[in-house]
């Protein structure tokens, strides 16, 4: 379905470029996947750039959301939704493409909310893209031709070249990737001998297809395409000439024959696509200053290749590939403080790859998927066989996360604890998108971490499948939740007006009590959810939370509450101060 056009660049603009995009490389994953050969063929390089969107998206439609609960009539401003763009890029970036595309978008979000205007017009819009260019090259230690920075500085050249609005700078540069993308196998051999162009440069096509759609409403036919017009392998004389690689062919295969190569052939030095590289892909967010993330890239450059830092602002996206994924976590560890890490073993089948083929993992029968809010809880729930997503303040995992998580636990039948109200639509569409691959899946629609751990405490993978799922529904169901933590502003509550830095105390996700005093603020929420009657009391606490606070509560419980037991865990970065569950 056409769009209606954008004039200019504002904020509504982003949030349907990024729409558009997500929809664009939905239709365009598996076909990128199967041409993906540099800089190592794991055939992941289209879901790697549709998870980054996806975070984008995520992250420009919480700011929405945001606005229209407010009181005020008007929407996001264009730095709103760009920044918040580049933040859900740079948190959700997955992969060295993923990475780059972060940066890129980052790069853009610099520019456009650069003056706070309401909205850019075509110059901005040439500006942004020079600027994302310029910068993605930057953020790679060895830049290497033929590959999406190559694609992204022809966009930006194409629309340096441009006059007129937005649209017309977007068409120009958009064009100008198109004609790039199809000359990367002549400047990569290893795209050469597949006969492909470069993965991650047809997916920043992609994404400025959606861009020329934005703001024209018409989505550039190519881009719709279910197969890629490529240049062929090998023409005479040198003479590079057009082949077209259909939908049927097996395109996995003449990746697989690419990147191991003939005789004499060799990739660029920089970033080998062969099976000698490194064993681990490592990535990681990052907490850091700038000097110390100048130290990090010296480091991780001698540790291996591939390497793509990008962010900034404290918080930095980190991608390498090692043979030594310890020390590369251990550099993070020097530099700031790492979190969200994902180790990648390439010849293990972590990732889809394309080389000789492995005896299959036996499937588990059952398994438990649970997002957790804190590195606590995570190794609390690893520890009871669970594979957890990890979800920081502010960082919802997005549907693609929980997918993944789901892959990995490698099971036929999966039972789903999103443990946060606001995920239930992310969690199912996680889990239908779960089934289409023939898994069984079941979504308890748990809205704490707490009543994920009453249903984790009765789970038992030898009982039948449903009877299973309605014991641990039926714990969680039981499990009141409550959390307190700190106003960050003056808003209306259930309970009346709180004040920037009043404790609250919410209540099944409703504000019920508002104070000054942790201790006493928490004792009363204990007191209004015992009042119900209870068996369990479950606390768990945040970093920020002293330790006497649990002293404080438990002692409350033993004095005033018979045959009522209490125990304690360590949340670690969770965001509230403290998580209570009755049971």
């Amino acid at each position: 379905m056409a769009q209606v056009p954008q004039t200019f660049f504002d904020a509504v603009a982003v949030r349907t470029w990024c729409g558009l995009a997500l929809e664009t490389l939905g239709r365009a994953r598996e076909e990128i996947d199967a041409i993906n050969v540099y800089p190592v063929a794991d055939g992941d390089t289209g879901t790697n750039l549709y998870l980054t969107v996806e975070s984008a998206v995520a992250a420009v439609e919480a700011v929405f959301a945001g606005h229209a609960a407010g009181s005020g009539p008007e929407g996001p401003t264009l730095a709103d939704a760009a920044r918040a763009m580049a933040h859900g890029a740079l948190i959700g970036a997955r992969g060295n493409s993923g990475t780059i595309l972060a940066q890129l978008l980052r790069g853009m979000a610099q520019v456009l909310a650069d003056d706070e205007a309401a909205d850019a017009d075509g110059q901005g819009l040439r500006l942004a893209l020079r600027h994302a260019a310029d910068s993605a090259r930057q953020a790679v230690a060895h830049p290497v031709e033929g590959t999406v920075l190559t694609v992204a500085s022809a966009a930006a050249d194409a629309a340096d070249g441009a006059e007129g609005d937005c649209g017309k700078v977007a068409r120009a540069a958009y064009e100008g990737a198109r004609t790039a993308l199809a000359a990367t196998p002549g400047q990569l051999p290893v795209l050469e001998r597949a006969g492909v162009v470069d993965a991650g440069g047809r997916g920043l096509v992609a994404v400025l297809g959606a861009l020329v759609e934005t703001f024209t409403g018409e989505m550039p036919r190519a881009v719709v395409a279910g197969a890629v017009s490529v240049p062929g392998a090998r023409a005479s004389g040198g003479v590079v000439s057009s082949a077209y690689i259909g939908p049927d062919e097996d395109l996995h295969a003449r990746v697989e024959s690419a990147a191991v190569g003939g005789p004499g052939e060799c990739a660029d030095s920089t970033a080998a696509a062969d099976q000698d590289g490194p064993a681990f892909e490592v990535i990681y967010l990052l907490e850091a200053e700038d000097a110390a993330v100048g130290r990090l890239r010296e480091r991780l450059d001698a540790l291996g290749d591939s390497l793509v830092v990008v962010g900034g602002d404290g918080l930095w996206n980190v991608h390498v590939h090692v043979d030594d994924a310890g020390a590369a976590v251990e550099a993070g560890i020097e530099a700031g403080r790492p979190y969200r890490i994902r180790i990648t073993h390439f010849g293990a089948g972590d990732v889809h790859t394309t080389g000789a083929e492995r005896p299959p993992r036996e499937r588990a029968q059952r398994a438990v998927v649970a997002v957790v809010p804190g590195e606590g809880l995570a190794g609390l729930y690893t520890e009871a066989g669970a594979t957890t997503v990890l979800a920081r303040p502010g960082e919802p995992p997005a549907s693609g996360e929980l997918v993944q998580a789901v892959r990995r636990a490698h099971a036929r039948e999966v039972v789903l604890l999103p443990n946060d109200a606001e995920l239930r639509h992310t969690a199912a569409a996680a889990a239908e998108q779960a089934r289409t691959e023939g898994i069984r899946v079941a979504l308890i629609p748990t809205r704490s971490a707490v009543q994920g751990i009453a249903a984790l405490a009765v789970h038992e993978p030898e009982r039948r499948f449903d009877e299973d799922v309605v014991s641990m529904t039926s714990a969680a169901g039981a499990t009141r939740y409550a959390e307190v933590t700190v106003a960050e502003r003056q808003s209306w509550t259930m309970a009346g007006i709180c004040q920037a830095g009043d404790v609250l105390g919410l209540i099944d996700g409703d504000v019920a009590v508002i104070g000054a005093d942790l201790a006493a603020t928490a004792e009363t929420v204990l007191d209004r959810m015992l009042a119900a009657g209870g068996e369990m009391v479950t606390l768990v606490l945040g970093d920020d939370a002293p330790e006497a606070i649990a002293e404080h509560l438990e002692g409350r419980v033993r004095e005033g509450y018979l045959a009522v037991d209490t125990v304690v865990y360590r949340g670690g970065r969770q965001g509230a101060l403290l998580l209570i569950g009755v049971e």
